[in-house]
């Protein structure tokens, strides 16, 4: 065996344990991109699709993570950008703004499934950046260091766009939350 192959089976190896202990974090983050299991699971595979044709670049200068974060996010936003969802929430209105106080909104509105499906049908309407922005830092809790640095932008550009981001998404919760409470 040569020294190539070797490698090459090496590489092979790690990469597969790569996929087998990363799986569901790619497949989570693909769903809450897209919002819909099979549009998930074709960005899932497309994400590792393209990890794998980059694994032998991947210097381990960045977490596993977030080179998967990055990839993923990337897979999300072409198949989003093919489909270019016919609804979007765009208009701001930060001129008109004029949203409800919910910080006495009870906490039964935490985990009321109704709520979380007009979250996430929301989510699914945001323009394709702020959509990233709105799941890396709320849905993923990652940090604005971590996010910008998945999302190739800077700190700055990734507040703006999760301000935003969540302007939009208050915007079409208020009506919900203002009849229910």
């Amino acid at each position: 065996m040569t020294e190539d192959s070797s490698n090459n089976e090496n590489a092979l190896a790690t990469f597969d344990e790569i996929v087998e202990q990363y799986s569901d974090f790619v497949y989570n983050v693909a769903f809450r991109m897209m919002g819909k299991p099979e549009d998930a699971e074709d960005v899932a595979q497309d994400a590792f699709l393209s990890a794998y044709r980059a694994f032998e670049r991947f210097r381990g200068e960045s977490r596993v993570t977030t080179w998967l974060y990055r990839i993923t996010v990337n897979a999300a936003l072409m198949k989003l950008r093919k489909e270019k969802k016919a609804r979007t929430l765009t208009r701001t209105g930060l001129e008109d703004v004029d949203l409800a106080d919910w910080t006495d909104v009870s906490d039964r509105f935490a985990s009321n499934s109704e709520l979380g499906q007009k979250l996430m049908d929301g989510i699914a309407m945001l323009p394709d950046d702020l959509k990233a922005a709105v799941v890396l830092r709320d849905i993923e809790e990652l940090s604005n260091a971590e996010a910008s640095d998945v999302l190739e932008i800077s700190v700055a550009s990734l507040k703006s766009r999760l301000h935003r981001g969540r302007v939009l998404l208050r915007k079409h919760l208020d009506e919900f939350l203002t009849v229910k409470s």
